[in-house]
Parts: C-alpha cells; sequence; structure tokens
C-alpha cells in the first residue's frame, strides 16, 4: 500500500472524515518530490525515537510506568527512554491531574523541551479536571501547555497510552518540516473560522 492509498484509506474513518488538518494538506500543494521525501523521512524518524519526559503527577502515572514494563514494552516502538531532563525530551505525557501549585512547574518544563515538541494529556483528570471540579485543580491541562492528543479514561490503561503514542507517531509522519507546515497550518486556520459553530448546529439527533 503506498501512501496515497494510505491516506484515502485514513480519510475513510469516520473520525478523521471531516479533520481540517487532513483536508488542508491535501488542498496544499505538495512542495515536490525531493522535498516531501525528505519530509517523509524526517518524520519517520521522529515518530520513532520519542523521548518522553518523565511528568507523572497522580495515579495515571502508574499506568504510564506500567506501560514501560516487559509486559506492554513501548521500547518495541522506539519509546523506552523516559528522560528525567527535559532538555533530551521530546513528548510530555501529562499523567494525572494538574494542581495550580504544580502548573507553573509544568510550564518551566515544557519550555526547557526543545522544538520540535509534543503534549499527550492522559487522563480525565488531566484532558478536563475529572471529578475534581474545584479550586486546586486546573481544568485541563491545556489552559498551560498545548495538547495534541487527549487519553480518556480513569485511569486509562496501558493499551490505551500505547495507542495515543501510535497516534501522535502518525500525526508527527504527516507533519511537514519546512516552510510547507506554515501554508497548511493558514488553511487549517481558514477552515476552522469557516466552520459552523456548534451552537449553530440543528437536527444533529434527529
Amino acid at each position: 500500500m503506498n501512501m496515497n492509498d494510505y491516506n484515502d484509506k485514513m480519510r475513510d474513518i469516520p473520525s478523521k472524515r471531516d479533520d481540517p488538518y487532513a483536508q488542508a494538506a491535501a488542498e496544499v500543494d505538495s512542495p515536490g518530490f525531493l522535498l516531501t521525501s525528505v519530509e517523509r523521512l524526517t518524520g519517520l524518524a521522529q515518530a520513532r525515537s520519542l523521548w518522553p519526559v518523565t511528568m507523572g503527577l497522580a495515579c495515571c502515572a502508574i499506568e504510564m510506568m506500567a506501560a514501560g514494563t516487559p509486559r506492554f514494552d513501548m521500547a518495541r516502538f522506539g519509546w523506552e527512554v523516559f528522560r528525567a531532563s527535559p532538555r533530551h525530551a521530546d513528548v510530555m505525557i501529562v499523567s494525572g491531574r494538574l494542581s495550580h501549585k504544580m502548573a507553573p512547574i509544568v510550564r518551566n518544563v515544557y519550555d526547557s523541551m526543545p522544538e520540535p515538541k509534543w503534549v499527550i494529556s492522559m487522563g480525565a483528570c488531566a484532558s478536563s479536571g475529572g471529578i475534581f471540579n474545584n479550586y486546586a485543580i486546573v481544568q485541563g491541562c491545556d489552559h498551560v501547555v498545548p495538547v495534541d492528543i487527549y487519553l480518556p479514561g480513569c485511569p486509562p490503561r496501558p493499551e490505551m497510552l500505547i495507542n495515543a503514542m501510535l497516534e501522535l507517531t502518525r500525526q508527527i509522519e504527516k507533519r511537514p518540516v519546512l516552510a510547507h507546515r506554515e501554508q497548511i497550518a493558514r488553511a487549517v486556520e481558514a477552515a476552522a473560522l469557516s466552520a459552523t459553530p456548534t451552537s449553530e448546529m440543528k437536527g444533529l439527533l434527529a
């Protein structure tokens, strides 16, 4: 299966049909054979050598650590190296509830990570505050750091984290490297601004 067949198959998935990024990437002209090949090669190398930073905040961190054990074996995908230093990491897995007291530290760790970098919000507490709807917990870590993948569950199992990492690798593999990505970003923003607001959508349950 070549890349075009793979992209067509991915667009047939219900969750991907209205993906503005995929539509914008298809509309923007490719920069050419050589540059496209370099982008694919670079994306493949980045996607298969992700180094997560240790960011365990609560019970979801136990599941994150379990994903690295021999039973689930994240190492087979090239993600075995959990770095204690953000200078050597490119993925932050926010695993657990994020308190307002911890938020500046998480942001400082994120700012210390080199580009390119990605964030996975692991669990309901990190994604939306979960059951902790109070003054002490940030209601979603996307208020502090930009999130690429939201992983639901309380807590999500290690298999779910591995699936989220695989979805992140698919995003990284399609990520343009040079100025081509600016055109796609502008097309995605234009598509998002022209989309019908949720408050004006009628008859979705009919």
